[in-house]
């Protein structure tokens, strides 16, 4: 029984707020390019874009070039009710005073941090807009409320995702918002790879990596035949984690694969034979 603190998990240290920077490596397994496109664009003051499905490595990876660039991170779950005065700060009643509080994306920005929007399409549209500033020639942030436009410095470095699995007309992105964007594509690794990173970041052998990695690939066949998405990467490794603990692989792969992506009752089915199949 594996009892340590898994592989990939990430320890960080609080700066100011949100803000936090990595003191350990997040472990991150490129699969291209990206690695050299997020730097040549760091260096160029460039915002990046990436796309692609649920738990496929979107996050881990922004996290390693956050500790690879050595710069503070601050990142944001988007969400319907977002907005601008979350991103970029508010006024609050402290005492018997009125005191600012910077958002963080306003935090990131003073900071020269990475900003990390995820999901940027469940934000309300009104919303991203005030990230349009950012990610041109301007490089600032309007704080109306406070007639102030801060700077941003050379290590500031806007970063969105999104699924465009999950996009529908009333949650496409702009074109105005995606062509200012460098785009990074992401999608699972191929199977060696994704067992590579199971057996790392699950602490569990070769064999049984192998053995989820499978489960995982045939899920992601049935997208489109009862699952909106298939197992991604990320639950795969949280399975591993509960075989790595003890449990029962066929337990572990229903606790943390068949019930988060299904609840039709002849999906469940569906999946709880792929289980039995594979294990």
């Amino acid at each position: 029984m594996n009892t340590t603190k898994p592989a990939g998990r990430t320890d960080v240290r609080a700066l100011t707020g949100s803000l936090v920077r990595l003191v350990s490596e997040p472990y991150y397994h490129a699969t291209g390019d990206e690695l050299a496109v997020f730097e040549a664009a760091a260096r160029s003051c460039l915002p990046v874009m990436l796309k692609g499905p649920t738990g496929c490595g979107k996050t881990r990876f922004v996290e390693h070039m956050a500790w690879r660039l050595k710069r503070p991170l601050v990142t944001v779950a988007c969400h319907d009710d977002l907005t601008t005065a979350d991103l970029v700060g508010r006024y609050l009643i402290v005492g018997d005073e009125t005191v600012w509080m910077d958002g963080p994306l306003a935090a990131a920005v003073r900071a020269g941090a990475i900003c990390y929007l995820d999901e940027i399409v469940e934000a309300r549209k009104d919303t991203t807009v005030v990230i349009h500033p950012l990610t041109d020639s301007r490089r600032a942030l309007p704080v109306e409320k406070r007639g102030e436009y801060i700077d941003a410095p050379p290590d500031f470095m806007l970063v969105i995702s999104y699924n465009p699995g999950y996009q529908s007309v009333l949650k496409e992105m702009k074109p105005s918002t995606r062509q200012r964007f460098v785009a990074l594509d992401f999608d699972y690794p191929e199977a060696d790879i994704e067992a590579s990173i199971v057996a790392h970041e699950g602490g569990v052998d070769a064999a049984t990596a192998k053995k989820l990695v499978k489960l995982g690939s045939l899920t992601r066949k049935l997208k489109g035949a009862g699952l909106d998405e298939g197992a991604g990467t990320r639950l795969l490794v949280h399975a591993a984690q509960l075989i790595a603990a003890g449990m029962d692989a066929g337990t572990a792969c229903t606790a943390a694969i068949a019930r988060p992506l299904a609840d039709e009752t002849d999906t469940r089915a569906a999946l709880d034979d792929l289980i039995a199949a594979v294990f």
